[in-house]
């Protein structure tokens, strides 16, 4: 009975986290969901809890969740836990894409690309 209530209130904390990083978005995520995303033709996420984790955007409909990588993405400590983070969202049958906060400043329309490209290919 106390790994339940564990995990529900876990869970709980990590909707209230969701809600805190949708408040307070990088530059970087304001521009992937105000000039591309948040108008995408099939719906996504920003800031959506998914099991024990908060995806920076998520299409529910591809199984498609997309990852902001910034500074702390690449310590060791943060390497590590993306890519344990990558594959239990595999096991669950969701691809995880990932682009640095440079792509998204300097190859913007690459990026959004790749994101079409992507959720065209999980969808067929």
């Amino acid at each position: 009975m106390e790994d339940q209530y564990n995990n529900h209130s876990y869970k709980n904390q990590n909707i209230q986290n969701a809600k805190e990083l949708r408040r307070n978005l990088t530059e970087q995520e304001k521009k992937l969901w105000f000039l591309y995303l948040r108008n995408y033709t099939i719906k996504f996420y920003r800031q959506r809890a998914v099991n024990n984790y908060v995806l920076d955007f998520y299409c529910a409909k591809a199984r498609l969740a997309i990852e902001l990588d910034g500074s702390q993405h690449y310590s060791d400590d943060g390497i590590d836990y993306d890519e344990n983070r990558t594959r239990a969202l595999q096991k669950y049958g969701i691809k995880v894409i990932r682009f640095t906060n440079p792509q998204i400043t300097h190859k913007f329309k690459e990026v959004c690309e790749v994101i079409d490209a992507e959720v065209k290919a999980r969808l067929e």
